[in-house]
């Protein structure tokens, strides 16, 4: 059958909402491993199992997805639920693959500050370990798949560098600028994009998605610095986040950090936890968020804050990538746009790199016993490609082995 036969084929098939739900719970449920992973699974299971796009119509979505802002996986998903039962299967692909992990991030949230005691230390304290082993995976895998020249790696070392002098929200944009105007000097020389298949979203559909994404990436900050700590405050945090990450969920731990430890909303302690924790299950690691909002909540308000950071920390990347769709062919035609966006790919491995050192490396890693937990760890999943579970398993055992000998 050739492409187009193919692509008429699956066009002339429409779904339910709650078809699409329930293929995405699945999916929420069961993909663990990371956004590379996620995109994995999704292509076993929505273009070979349910043949609902095919192979070049779903390398286009996720090609499109990596190179804006947002959790590519859940925009790919969002994006796949869109195609195939409209504004409802997009909605419904979204919560499928969202929700189990939010829940288990939110009741942990709920749960940590009653968890006191030594064991509770190591426990915490191996998932912290956790943390630096998948984080320093994630870098490796990224510099591989992202920095594959002289150049681009030249741009991840200059932001890395520049972040590790000196740090905050405004050094990173700086290093994403940078690296746009580096990659569009640079790497002129990448092929055409993939393509699309046809999406029930309209030019003036995409306008006023673009938008709405460009005016509360303005208007949320603002609002919050005139009511600091205020749930009006939290949205915006979340929001520039999920706006300004390029790269995979990885990259939005430094953001995050930056934004709410020095602020004192929270400890490197209790952000770092509930960072390892979100590596042991599956979906998407964006659910960070929901652990985040519950534990800055005042008292009794844990359940709207959880869900206001998780609704902001997605709905940049659903609006830029619905804003992305009409414009994607003007960007294949445009090497100088590609080249521009390769290397802001480039940088945030870079800027992710110094997270791995500070703070994730210098709050983890107290001695020669976490050096090699973490080693041992970093290890397993690169080499051996040891799901994060065990991971997990391993780290927070081998903490509390440590801490019993001691």
């Amino acid at each position: 059958m050739s492409e187009t036969t193919a692509s008429s084929a699956v066009e002339s098939r429409r779904g339910s909402a709650g078809e699409v739900f329930l293929v995405a719970l699945r999916l929420g449920l069961t993909s663990f491993g990371g956004p590379i992973a996620h995109l994995g699974y999704f292509e076993r299971t929505y273009v070979r199992e349910r043949q609902w796009l095919t192979p070049d119509e779903y390398g286009g979505l996720v090609a499109l997805c990596q190179m804006v802002p947002g959790p590519a996986s859940s925009q790919v998903g969002y994006l796949v639920g869109l195609r195939r039962a409209g504004w409802g299967g997009a909605f419904a692909a979204w919560a499928g693959f969202t929700l189990p992990s939010a829940l288990v991030m939110f009741v942990f949230a709920l749960l940590a500050p009653r968890l006191e005691g030594p064991t509770t230390d190591a426990v915490l304290h191996g998932l912290k370990l956790v943390a630096v082993a998948v984080v320093a995976q994630a870098v490796w895998s990224m510099a591989r798949n992202l920095c594959p020249d002289r150049p681009r790696a030249a741009l991840a070392l200059l932001a890395a560098a520049l972040l590790l002098v000196t740090s905050g929200s405004f050094v990173q944009m700086a290093a994403l600028l940078i690296g746009a105007v580096g990659g569009a000097v640079l790497c002129r020389d990448l092929p055409a994009a993939p393509g699309l298949p046809a999406m029930p979203v309209s030019l003036r559909t995409g306008g006023v998605a673009l938008a709405s994404f460009l005016i509360l990436l303005v208007a949320l900050p603002l609002a919050g610095a005139a009511a600091p700590h205020s749930l009006l405050a939290l949205a915006g945090i979340f929001y520039k986040a999920g706006a300004l990450v390029f790269g995979g969920g990885h990259v939005v731990l430094p953001l995050l950090r930056d934004a709410l430890v020095p602020q004192g909303w929270l400890s490197d302690d209790i952000f770092l936890a509930g960072y390892g924790v979100a590596q042991a299950i599956p979906g998407p690691l964006f659910t960070f968020s929901a652990y985040l909002g519950a534990v800055v909540a005042p008292a009794g308000a844990a359940l709207l804050w959880s869900a206001v950071a998780l609704i902001f920390m997605f709905l940049p990347g659903v609006l830029i990538g619905l804003a992305g769709l009409p414009v994607w062919l003007w960007l294949g035609h445009h090497p100088a746009a590609r080249a521009a966006l390769a290397g802001i790919n480039a940088t945030v491995v870079g800027v992710l790199g110094a997270a791995l050192y500070n703070p994730i490396w210098l709050s983890a890693v107290g001695n020669g016993r976490d050096v090699a937990i973490a080693l041992v760890g970093f290890l397993l999943l690169e080499r051996w490609r040891v799901p994060p579970l065990a991971i997990v398993v391993f780290s927070v055992g081998a903490a509390l082995i440590s801490a019993a000998v001691r």
